[in-house]
């Protein structure tokens, strides 16, 4: 199997989407690749433990592509060997009454993991960036006092939000949270495909929506949203990788790959030492125990 640098995925200079690949030959067959994916989901689920027991460190996991791009199979695949204690998925739809009473980014703050715990966005707070970049007349339903008409949302109403989206990010990474970002990466062809496959087997058909179909045809404005978000929001502390996603099972080892080298990665990540008492006391603690 190919050997893959996780950097040549990271956005770490300005990118084209359409010159960015949505997939890549890793020279082994798909059973190689779930195979390999097996290995290291069940690694990063032995290093979750080491994670909880260190507690000093939260792990956000951001997830984003177009709809069909595989991000629901991702995670059931990706996370399968974590404890489920340890691992919270957070799944944004359209907000909610309650939500839109806050500002935008509440919703996102309050589903942060805490320290020692893994918290995967499933959508996240790029949505603010993308489909009401898409669909201004969103952002009106936010009922932001400096803005009342749709000719309030202009270029420097996104400059503001972008600022904000990457001061919050700074501000959850300086108090102990390791961010991950994943665009995956769908052809535009593939996404058709998997459009079909929805209506082509019956069983897939409760996850198509003619609204599917409408978002479509707006491909070449989500494409430039998303290219701008990802070239203004990918940080050192809080970089975007951007994941060939036109093969399911490529795309979800690529990014258990990164996941794993990453955190890895933290030499100060360790579990703790046992208190030196305790540690001397142990050849007791099982007498005490055998003796019961």
């Amino acid at each position: 199997m190919k050997d893959l640098n996780i950097n040549d995925f990271k956005v770490s200079a300005p990118i084209k989407l359409k010159d960015t690949v949505t997939k890549i030959d890793v020279q082994a067959t798909k059973e190689e690749v779930e195979d390999e994916l097996k290995r290291l989901r069940r690694k990063l689920g032995k290093f979750q433990d080491t994670i909880y027991a260190h507690g000093k460190y939260a792990v956000l996991i951001c997830i984003q592509g177009m709809d069909t791009a595989g991000k629901d199979s991702l995670i059931r695949e990706v996370f399968k060997d974590f404890n489920s204690r340890g691992v919270v998925v957070h799944s944004f739809k359209v907000p909610t009454p309650l939500e839109l009473k806050h500002d935008y980014i509440w919703r996102h703050y309050i589903a942060l993991p805490a320290r020692g715990k893994f918290g995967i966005f499933n959508r996240t707070h790029y949505e603010n960036v993308l489909v009401t970049r898409v669909h201004p007349g969103y952002i009106l339903g936010e009922h932001i006092p400096s803005v009342t008409s749709i000719d309030d949302i202009n270029a420097s109403f996104w400059d503001q939000r972008f600022e904000q989206i990457n001061n919050f990010e700074k501000h959850i990474v300086e108090n102990g949270t390791i961010i991950f970002k994943f665009f995956l990466n769908l052809s535009k062809e593939e996404q058709k495909n998997r459009l079909l496959r929805r209506l082509n087997k019956e069983e897939k058909h409760w996850k198509f929506s003619p609204g599917d179909l409408k978002e479509r045809k707006l491909w070449d404005k989500y494409q430039e949203c998303y290219e701008d978000a990802l070239n203004r929001t990918s940080k050192p502390h809080a970089p975007w990788y951007a994941i060939p996603a036109d093969d399911k099972p490529t795309a979800r080892y690529l990014v258990a790959k990164i996941l794993y080298e990453t955190l890895t990665s933290y030499s100060d990540i360790q579990e703790p030492e046992l208190d030196e008492e305790v540690k001397a006391n142990i050849d007791l603690y099982k007498q005490q125990l055998k003796n019961e």
